[in-house]
């Protein structure tokens, strides 16, 4: 997506409200090979046994990091408080959590190790993403920027012909200070940031862009936009013959390719770059043969008709977003992504993962669920002030992905990897 020079310069203010952009590039950059020599390198038994599972909690437990629902040291018995999260509630469904890491990460608001939690039934995911981030980390780090955020509601009015649609149109842009001050009485949080329009004949979308703080923010924007399109309903003088609250033009819960001419919750870039040595001892390959699989693979996902280009972000995101209490179904506009691989003047193999459409949020929905919070607090990523993080580590998370898969790719380890760790013996 592009930005006209105003909202540019809206950004870069806001940005620089905290610091200087020049801190930032700074802040971002990875380690050098002696601060990466300085990590703590120690690792966590990944042995499948009883003994092995007590052996990775005890080793999270000395970093801080306790799982007593996760665990079940403690169990769940307020099922009135999953009122908001879900009706009929019989019982819940155990998706086992593997943990992954650590994930270094140079962000504007993501700085340090993590250790990821990721939900998953699907063997071999978890080892895979673990030996990206393991590479990653011998390399200095995931530089993740969040760039933009905004979340759309899009009602749907039809009226008796184009004419009226005009005035429609001349009067919507006479009150945007109405919806203003309407979001302002109805949300403590959301902000509207823009009203586009879409005209279609006698009929025409109005695209209504929010900032919603820390929550995700779905069932925030569309009260807000209802109560909006209630004052137009009472307000403006002509009644359009039919309204509906979404037109299905928002791009919720699907793959569409307004992601790249907007962004749909948090639009976040990260790039790392990976020496010749570390690709050659952790990955078992070789730059040039990830980066020709790259070329390859995206000529192959063009012809696919996908929309985006890249390996599987859908696997590390949905782990996380289990794990996390996110939206699973929003995996279908989250993980549309381009990824890019080539190889440097040096010879090392450079890599970055744009996400366009992250819809992640750290309060709402199902963040304070007892796992869930655990594994959010697992990532300091839980509560106010947060979402921004979550999302920088998110792009990190799927980043590692698509290296590692791609690594596999080259020296022929994927079938093996599947064999040995996605089947029952």
């Amino acid at each position: 997506m592009s930005h006209d020079n105003k909202t540019v310069n809206k950004i870069i203010n806001e940005i620089e409200k905290v610091k200087a952009i020049e801190a930032y590039a700074r802040q971002i950059a990875p380690l050098s090979e002696e601060e990466v020599a300085k990590l703590d390198h120690a690792a966590f038994n990944a042995n499948a046994s009883l003994e092995g599972q007590a052996e990775r909690l005890k080793f999270l437990e000395d970093k801080k990091i306790s799982f007593d629902y996760v665990t079940g040291n403690k169990k769940f018995s307020e099922p009135e408080l999953l009122k908001g999260n879900i009706e009929n509630f019989i019982g819940m469904a155990q998706v086992p959590i593997g943990l992954a890491g650590p994930l270094l990460v140079n962000g504007t608001y993501a700085l340090g190790d993590f250790f990821v939690p990721l939900a998953t039934t699907e063997g071999a995911l978890v080892a895979s993403y673990n030996r990206g981030m393991k590479a990653c980390r011998r390399s200095g780090g995931i530089s993740s920027v969040c760039l933009y955020e905004g979340i759309q509601r899009c009602p749907f009015f039809k009226f008796d012909n184009i004419g009226t649609v005009g005035i429609f149109l001349k009067w919507i842009h006479q009150h945007i200070d109405n919806f203003h001050e309407i979001v302002s009485k109805t949300s403590q949080f959301a902000k509207l940031n823009d009203v586009q329009t879409n005209i279609e004949g006698n009929s025409v979308i109005l695209t209504f862009e929010y900032s919603t703080g820390d929550a995700a923010g779905q069932n925030m924007v569309t009260i807000c936009t209802d109560q909006i399109c209630k004052f137009i309903l009472s307000t403006f003088p002509v009644t359009p013959s039919e309204w509906y609250i979404e037109s299905n033009y928002a791009g919720d819960k699907k793959a569409t390719s307004l992601s790249f001419t907007r962004a749909r919750g948090k639009k976040v870039t990260a790039e790392i770059v990976l020496p010749r040595k570390i690709v050659e001892s952790v990955l078992k390959t070789t730059p040039e043969k990830i980066v020709k699989y790259w070329v390859s693979s995206t000529l192959a996902v063009i012809q696919s008709g996908a929309i985006g280009a890249q390996g599987h972000v859908a696997n590390g995101l949905a782990a996380l977003f289990i794990a996390c209490g996110q939206d699973v179904a929003c995996i279908s506009e989250s993980s549309i992504g381009l990824t890019r691989m080539e190889t440097n003047l040096n010879g090392d193999l450079y890599v970055s993962l744009t996400l366009p459409s992250l819809i992640v949020g750290t309060v709402g929905g199902g963040t304070a669920l007892p796992t869930q919070n655990e594994c959010l607090e697992m990532l300091g990523c839980a509560g106010l002030g947060k979402a921004k993080k979550f999302a920088e580590i998110c792009c990190a998370v799927a980043l590692a992905g698509e290296i590692s898969i791609a690594a596999a790719m080259t020296a022929d380890h994927f079938t093996r990897s599947h064999k040995k760790l996605g089947r029952k013996k």
